[in-house]
């Protein structure tokens, strides 16, 4: 690969007495050479590969005007070595604070096409790991520089959105219909950060209310409680999607709060028709991989072994009348 052309940038890349090259070499195994305007890296493939990529985030860090020293340097190289884990490690999310593996099958593809579409529907239970784990991916991809900002939000069915005539500011009007996603940022980012991130805009927790007419590019959205959202207010959210985004909606069709018996779930709408195209992942969660308490399974089978059973009994015909009990008076 070519070095920078001005010996200034050289001496921030080789660090003082070539220490960063040094500490290349002997955490990787490579040999580095400096020749004629060149960098030569020689070793395995493997370890080529991984040199190569650190060389690469180092140049851009000091093309933004940031200078390494050999603890960044450090940090950089173990979280190069878990982007190569990660990629041969499917259904584990790397987080700040944890690693998040997945306890299912069903929980392995599921982070599996995450990763490999920009728009997931995520469906299933409580408990089955689809916004925890949706959040996770958003965090990871943040990261590891993927996006530059994750945006979180849910419809406030509860305050039926009209959240202005609530008392309180913004947060205090928001906060409790966000409280889930706030418990599973807590997990995987500290507070310090979390609040830092916040703070900057880098992480943006809101109702889907205030998502209309925004245009969210190179950012990591998810909608959460996606059954509570009507056609229109789906269409809305997916079509802010700018350029380099991704986004995850997830939902629980059995727990659907939209007012009115005709109400359309925008989330089984969307399903529906967008099933079936490129770079969009549906993924269905079940009972089977609910990770939360044991009592939590065997609640959700109860409910989903009353309505079958509801249904039956609904589709089960008259009984026809006894011509030998029946008269007119």
């Amino acid at each position: 690969m070519h070095l920078p052309p001005d010996i200034e940038r050289q001496r921030l890349l080789f660090g003082p007495h070539d220490s960063h090259f040094r500490m290349l070499k002997a955490e990787l195994g490579v040999n580095l050479v400096a020749r004629r305007g060149r960098l030569i890296i020689e070793g395995d493939d493997d370890a080529v590969g991984r040199a190569l990529n650190v060389v690469e985030r180092m140049l851009e860090a000091i093309d933004k005007g940031q200078a390494f020293v050999l603890e960044e340097l450090s940090t950089l190289m173990v979280r190069q070595g878990e982007e190569a884990e990660r990629s041969r490690q499917e259904g584990v999310i790397f987080t700040d604070r944890l690693k998040i593996a997945a306890r299912s099958p069903n929980q392995a593809e599921y982070i599996k096409l995450i990763r490999g579409n920009n728009l997931v529907f995520g469906m299933g239970p409580a408990g089955s790991g689809k916004t925890y784990l949706a959040v996770a991916s958003a965090v990871e991809a943040l990261r590891y520089g993927e996006v530059k900002r994750i945006v979180l939000t849910r419809p406030a069915v509860e305050a039926g959105e009209h959240l202005g005539f609530l008392p309180g500011d913004m947060r205090e009007k928001v906060d409790p219909y966000l409280k889930p996603i706030y418990d599973a940022l807590d997990d995987m980012i500290s507070r310090r950060q979390l609040a830092t991130y916040v703070e900057a805009g880098v992480i943006e927790v809101a109702p889907l209310a205030y998502m209309r007419g925004r245009t969210l590019a190179r950012s990591f959205v998810i909608l959460d409680e996606a059954q509570n959202t009507t056609p229109g207010q789906m269409k809305m959210l997916l079509t802010r999607l700018g350029e380099h985004s991704r986004c995850v909606v997830t939902g629980d069709v059995t727990q659907i709060d939209l007012a009115g018996a005709a109400a359309q779930s925008g989330l089984l709408h969307a399903a529906r028709i967008l099933d079936g195209i490129g770079g969009i992942g549906m993924m269905t969660l079940t009972g089977d991989d609910i990770v939360r308490h044991r009592l939590v399974r065997e609640i959700v089978a109860a409910y989903d072994r009353d309505a079958i059973a509801g249904e039956t009994a609904d589709a089960a015909p008259s009984p026809i009348p006894d011509e030998r009990t029946t008269h007119n008076g």
